[in-house]
């Protein structure tokens, strides 16, 4: 994987190494309570490995991609009431971004995938994708680096979370049981699933159409919002795979993304 890392060449053969159809992908993690089961460098492992795997394959089909070092640190203060959680406000994430889009848009390269690890990140890399195109002319995406959904949950795991895992449940437990074993406390997993949350038709977690801010510990008092206990590697293999070839797939599209010439704005330089 050296030479799919941006900062393992040197400046001149970096230039040499981009092109505007070069994908720069970026791995947004968190550092974070995640129970006592767990490891406070989930969100992260789980966006790098994820990162990581799918540029490899991507590369291997011959798409041109180069891994930037991670953004570790993210919006995490759902967390902040937990010994361990380091956070960074809305604002300085915003801002870290948007400067990171500076810094790219001075070489040749145009294309950046953000691949997140951490559901508090979600709203704030996205609206950064606007900021980036229209300030930096970059085209600019973003995916997630944890999908349990493509994947059938294996004995009926899902169906005691009730579609209401938040975090640090059965899923993202099996994806660290999966890529980092030994960094797990099985016997210290407990969980809490909200079906209170169930009473109400409109308000809840998506699908349901009214949204709302939380805590982790509205939620859970250990702020485990799942089920870890149902938690196998085997289950984290599969989350695994499926979500690598999905981002790696993104990668290849992203690739030759392209706006429609007659629509691209030439305030841009032509940039793509």
């Amino acid at each position: 994987m050296t030479l799919l890392r941006w900062e393992h060449h040197s400046g001149p053969r970096l230039v040499e190494v981009l092109t505007e159809d070069t994908v720069l992908v970026c791995a947004v993690g968190a550092i974070e309570h995640h129970g006592a089961h767990l490891p406070l460098d989930t969100d992260t492992a789980i966006a790098e490995a994820v990162a990581e795997g799918a540029a490899s394959r991507a590369h291997e089909a011959g798409v041109r991609v180069l891994l930037l070092p991670s953004l570790r640190y993210a919006k995490s203060d759902e967390h902040r009431w937990a010994p361990g959680t380091l956070w960074l406000s809305a604002q300085t994430l915003m801002a870290t971004i948007r400067e990171l889009g500076h810094a790219i848009a001075t070489t040749s390269a145009r294309r950046i995938l953000f691949v997140n690890g951490h559901g508090g990140n979600v709203p704030i890399v996205q609206l950064m994708l606007r900021e980036l195109r229209i300030d930096d002319g970059l085209l600019a995406f973003s995916t997630t680096a944890f999908a349990p959904r493509l994947v059938s949950a294996p004995h009926g795991e899902d169906a005691g979370e009730r579609g209401l895992a938040l975090h640090a449940g059965a899923a993202e437990t099996s994806l660290m049981l999966f890529l980092r074993p030994e960094s797990v406390d099985m016997a210290s997993a407990e969980g809490t699933v909200p079906t209170h949350l169930e009473s109400y038709r409109t308000i809840g977690l998506p699908p349901k159409p009214v949204s709302f801010g939380w805590s982790s510990d509205d939620l859970a008092a250990n702020g485990v919002i799942g089920d870890p206990s149902a938690a196998t590697a085997e289950y984290g293999r599969a989350i695994f795979e499926a979500t690598v070839a999905q981002v790696a797939e993104a990668i290849g599209e992203v690739a030759r993304f392209r706006f429609d010439d007659t629509t691209a704005s030439a305030t841009r330089g032509g940039r793509p």
